[in-house]
């Protein structure tokens, strides 16, 4: 059996800073994602009120129904309770944001990242200008 050789240790700044980049892209993914997922719908914004009539028209169509209809009709009542239930309780976006804006300044100049990567992404011109990215810069 060969000897096994001895692994190089990291030094204790290789350590932080690997550290911080995965802090800095945890931050950045984070805030990418919960833009994705607010950003708007194409259509008319449904609002409580109009979920609730339209699962009442759904209750009366349900008793009339065939059951093809029924089916589709049972999926559109199911869906529409959970986006009722859902509501507006989703990711609070400005504690996110802060995040994003402490660490996207170094995280941009190290990676390469230029303001309209950003832009392009849908990251808001008043986040990078808080952050201290500007369009010069990219």
């Amino acid at each position: 059996m060969t000897p096994r050789k001895k692994g190089s240790t990291m030094s204790a700044e290789h350590k932080a800073a690997l550290a911080e980049g995965r802090a800095q892209g945890r931050a950045i993914r984070d805030y990418l994602e919960a833009l994705d997922a607010h950003r708007p719908k194409p259509g008319r914004k449904r609002t409580p009120d109009s979920i609730k009539k339209r699962l009442a028209k759904i209750g009366d169509e349900l008793t009339t129904a065939d059951a093809m209809k029924r089916l589709h009709l049972t999926q559109e009542q199911m869906d529409l309770e959970a986006e009722l239930a859902a509501g507006d309780g989703g990711t609070d976006l400005s504690e996110l944001e802060s995040g994003f804006v402490a660490v996207v300044k170094a995280y941009s100049d190290r990676k390469g990242i230029s303001y309209a990567a950003w832009r392009a992404q849908g990251v808001p011109a008043s986040v990078l200008k808080a952050a201290g990215i500007s369009r010069a810069a990219g």
